[in-house]
């Protein structure tokens, strides 16, 4: 039997990097999917490909930091398949700049998304988990919300607020039946890292003692695990996929 067969799984940020990888991994294991994700065009292309698959899917063009916009997706989802199972908060944005040439708007903006709005998709769907009695929500950190990184103030705030929120949740909703657990990914071969100096890149493998960037693979399968009735006892964990980065 596959792992997530018969569940329903909403993924933010699902049309691609990351958030499209465990879309598709979670199909092969037999999860109907729900995409949300503000680019219409490329939430397009992944619902043909689960098509492609013989998913069960559905695209939504969700913008998280809106609380209206969540709901109503939320309502789409439960009038389509009638419940959820699987949340993962994937969706996030980054707009680096140091403390002194950060400016209100780059931090506000990425508050907004990676913990904002991970606060009402959380919020959203946790009532229809919390009327079946059983759940499995999952969101993204990352290591610097361990350590911190150079230039990330707003991303860094809002990956050790991810950890912290996860942490709440999951004291507040176990009895409920849900589990909510964290990953915190390390350097990830992404669109996202694509526009970093090769130099850099270089510097960031000499540091992962695995001696290489992660691929959304490796990410994808730690959500898997986390989803599935494997993880049915972990509760409030923060999982590290970064290669051995930090220890």
């Amino acid at each position: 039997m596959k792992r997530l067969e018969g569940k329903i799984a909403i993924i933010t940020g699902g049309a691609q990097g990351i958030g499209k990888t465990t879309a598709l991994t979670f199909a092969k294991e037999g999860a109907s999917l729900i995409i949300w994700d503000v680019n219409e065009e490329k939430g397009k292309a992944i619902l043909l490909e689960l098509s492609n698959l013989g998913t069960p899917a559905m695209f939504h063009k969700v913008d998280v930091t809106k609380p209206e916009s969540v709901e109503e997706a939320v309502a789409a989802a439960l009038s389509r398949f009638g419940k959820i199972d699987i949340l993962v908060n994937n969706a996030g944005i980054t707009k680096d700049a140091t403390l002194m040439k950060m400016t209100m708007e780059q931090f506000q903006a990425v508050l907004n998304v990676n913990l904002t709005g991970v606060f009402n998709c959380t919020k959203a769907v946790a009532a229809s988990m919390i009327e079946k009695g059983s759940g499995r929500i999952l969101n993204a950190s990352s290591v610097v919300g361990i350590y911190g990184n150079f230039g990330q103030s707003n991303y860094v705030a809002t990956k050790a607020g991810v950890i912290g929120m996860t942490k709440v949740w999951a004291r507040e909703l176990g009895r409920k039946g849900i589990t909510v657990n964290a990953v915190a990914p390390g350097f990830i071969s992404t669109d996202m890292i694509a526009t970093v100096p090769e130099k850099v890149i270089e510097t960031l493998k000499e540091k992962t003692p695995l001696g290489r960037l992660g691929m959304p693979e490796d990410i994808a399968n730690a959500y898997l695990f986390l989803a599935s009735d494997e993880a049915s006892f972990i509760n409030g964990h923060c999982l590290s996929v970064d290669g051995g980065l930090i220890m």
